[in-house]
């Protein structure tokens, strides 16, 4: 299988637009459609602080129905799926801007993106294992030994990273650095957390280089593991860009 894994693309459409044409898509049907039949994975967190989700969720969707995409939620597509279904959620940490965007739509196109968004969470898998198990696909990385485990605590790692508990002063949790522990055979492909540039750490790569932040759009190619980034047309933020704390 010949992917292209994208990072944390957060609403950010025109550099979505922009690095797939990069990666040889072409946009004739209005979705990306590579000429040799190359697959597009997405690693979650598709919307919420950057300009355009909607158009992000619409494209996404529509490559999850048409073209077999691959797609794994990130914290902010499990949020938006809480919000969908009527959950208590708070409108917070972005999902305002998404949630702004879906209010303006007429309600005929807002129940049938709300209805085609639930459907590709609920047939998505939290992590998607591929290649024989030579590829992991999972939002905010994965233990080795959590792999084939889908329990709630491999849900809440997968969802938000080996958190521990404590906050930074912006309110962000602190992280564990589990890529430095990471000892499995499986190359996992993760983002979650922004990094100026994709972070390769043994059988482990992010590629959250935090688009929506000012940074990047990155994409890995499998199975080349060839890297390949678009500038973003966002405001810097860099304080975003966040190491992570290796509490362990």
């Amino acid at each position: 299988m010949k992917l292209d894994i994208i990072g944390d693309i957060h609403g950010c459409f025109d550099e979505f637009h922009m690095l797939t044409h990069t990666l040889g898509y072409k946009w004739d049907e209005g979705i990306p459609v590579h000429p040799d039949g190359r697959t597009l994975a997405f690693v979650g967190d598709l919307t919420d602080r950057g300009p355009d989700s909607v158009r992000v969720m619409d494209v996404v969707c529509r490559l999850f129905e048409e073209q077999n995409a691959l797609f794994v939620p990130g914290n902010h597509c499990n949020k938006l799926y809480r919000y969908f279904l009527g959950n208590n959620v708070q409108e917070t940490h972005g999902l305002e801007t998404t949630v702004a965007e879906l209010d303006s739509m007429p309600a005929n196109e807002y129940r049938l993106l709300r209805k085609r968004f639930l459907s590709m969470y609920e047939e998505s898998p939290l992590y998607h294992v591929l290649e024989d198990q030579r590829l992991v696909i999972a939002h905010a990385g994965i233990r080795a030994d959590y792999i084939g485990r889908f329990d709630a605590r491999v849900k809440t790692f997968v969802l938000y990273g080996d958190i521990t508990g404590e906050k930074h002063p912006d309110g962000s949790p602190v992280r564990r650095d589990w890529a430095k522990k990471y000892a499995g055979d499986a190359y996992v492909v993760y983002g979650h957390t922004p990094v100026s540039a994709p972070r390769a750490i043994g059988n482990t790569i992010n590629i959250d280089t935090g688009c929506v932040f000012g940074g990047k759009l990155t994409a890995l190619r499998w199975p080349e593991r060839e890297i390949l980034s678009v500038d973003s047309q966002q405001p810097l933020v860099r304080e975003k860009f966040r190491s992570f704390s290796d509490v362990s």
